[in-house]
């Protein structure tokens, strides 16, 4: 763990958590990434301009950021193209089975004290962990 930032890791997960809260508050809905674009993909009248506006700023603040000089570090992907195209595939696979995502619930449905995200929560959390450990100590990646 020798990048680990706590204060930003801390800044950024209470701008989360503020900005789930807000777009609660404000629209009474959820901050489920995979939700919001699923909508996207089948829009509703009426509905789509809070939901373009939030898949926007999730597209442009990174390069934003890093243009204004306040990126935390490189960013380095050490994988294939392919590997990453598979691994989004499997994600979304994912997301659809689970119905939901970590931000959905993980992050709003913890918060709310859903009991399905809870599960979906700790299931994702330990087939990641044994991801990490199966790559990293029995493959050696």
């Amino acid at each position: 763990m020798e990048n680990f930032t706590p204060w930003s890791a801390l800044i950024g997960g209470a701008l989360i958590g503020l900005s789930a809260g807000f777009l609660m508050l404000a629209n009474g809905r959820i901050a489920g990434i995979s939700g919001i674009l699923g909508q996207l993909m089948t829009p509703r009248e009426g509905d789509n301009g809070w939901r373009i506006a939030f898949f926007a700023g999730l597209v442009v603040a990174p390069p934003l950021v890093t243009l204004l000089g306040l990126a935390s570090g490189e960013v380095r992907i050490d994988v294939s193209l392919p590997l990453v195209v598979l691994g989004g595939l499997l994600v979304g696979f994912g997301t659809r089975l689970g119905s939901g995502c970590t931000s959905g619930h993980g992050v709003c449905g913890l918060a709310r004290l859903s009991p399905r995200s809870l599960a979906a929560t700790l299931v994702f959390m330990a087939v990641g962990a044994g991801v990490v450990f199966l790559v990293r100590h029995l493959i050696g990646g």
